[in-house]
């Protein structure tokens, strides 16, 4: 059996304690699109666009016990980061140190032609976002 997939990307949520500063990075520094803000159970989600997939970021009423385990990638098994390709690496640079925000990992040339790096959005989750450009 194969999926038939109905979309041609995947979402992510990610929960944080400070929708506000997510928003701030993802909306005002990188641009997503915001497609609004709902309600569900326990707290609030904001809908972000990235390309076709959506960025969800859920607020909760009651703050989780538990925080993300600390080390990247390497601390933990699970979801640790996401990937983003973009054409632009310098101008998203730019806008991130002009926003204020680290870039944790320097830029870093890759065999295929293409490089990587990864950026702080100084908010509790995602501690870093993988992007590659060509």
């Amino acid at each position: 059996m194969t999926a038939q997939l109905s979309k041609d990307s995947i979402d992510i949520g990610i929960v944080t304690t400070n929708a506000p500063e997510c928003l701030a990075f993802y909306r005002d520094v990188l641009g997503f699109e915001d497609v609004g803000e709902s309600p569900v159970p326990g707290g609030t989600i904001h809908q972000l666009l990235c390309g076709t997939s959506s960025v969800k970021l859920m607020t909760l009423i009651k703050p989780p016990r538990a925080k993300a385990a600390p080390g990247g990638m390497r601390g933990s098994t699970g979801y640790r980061y996401f990937t983003i390709s973009v054409t632009n690496l310098e101008e998203v640079l730019a806008a991130c140190a002009a926003a204020g925000r680290s870039v944790v990992v320097p830029p870093s040339e890759l065999g295929n032609g293409g490089w990587r790096w990864r950026s702080s959005s100084d908010s509790p989750r995602p501690r870093s976002t993988s992007w590659w450009t060509r």
